[in-house]
């Protein structure tokens, strides 16, 4: 099956899984969905993992970004989604996942509630090369620096998502 036609779950606007169509129709017809995204960051908690995505991708292509993650499955739960993109994107496995917060995301066409983790790692990273073209390690305050600037091409996904992310760090 094609990655078109794979089936994802598809939500309501209050979170809640209502059914599945296949990806390109979600796509096409702006549908809720649901999404897992994990931030990468480094065992001492001071890097993180920030990668470019490929010019060929659907949604936001040649764009920064700091979340590994992806669209739910038709029956797949948030976790499982979560190790299975960081696995896929950037080849890490076997490490807690930390859920953190949900948050809908609203940038038409793209409708989606983004289901948050961390995952705490210093091994090698592995690019899946049809989604990422390039990636490497950020300190917190350079990729804070680097979010601050309207001009730096980062997802807006990834942009709402860290800046709430920081958000609810500085209050904790």
């Amino acid at each position: 099956m094609s990655t078109a036609e794979e089936q994802v779950a598809i939500y309501d606007a209050e979170g809640h899984p209502t059914g599945a169509l296949p990806r390109s129709r979600m796509r096409a017809e702006g549908h809720w969905h649901a999404a897992a995204s994990v931030l990468l960051r480094s065992t001492d908690g001071q890097r993180v993992y920030v990668h470019r995505r490929t010019d060929d991708k659907d949604v936001y292509p040649g764009m920064y970004d700091c979340w590994a993650g992806g669209v739910l499955a038709a029956g797949e739960q948030p976790e499982e989604c979560a190790r299975r993109e960081l696995a896929e994107e950037l080849g890490v496995r076997g490490v807690p996942l930390t859920p953190m917060f949900t948050v809908p995301f609203v940038d038409p066409p793209v409708r989606y509630h983004a289901f948050t983790f961390e995952a705490r790692w210093d091994g090698p990273v592995v690019h899946q090369p049809e989604e990422i073209a390039e990636g490497g390690w950020l300190p917190l305050d350079e990729l804070r620096a680097r979010l601050s600037d309207p001009t730096w091409p980062w997802t807006p996904d990834g942009r709402a998502l860290f800046t709430e992310w920081d958000r609810r760090q500085s209050h904790a």
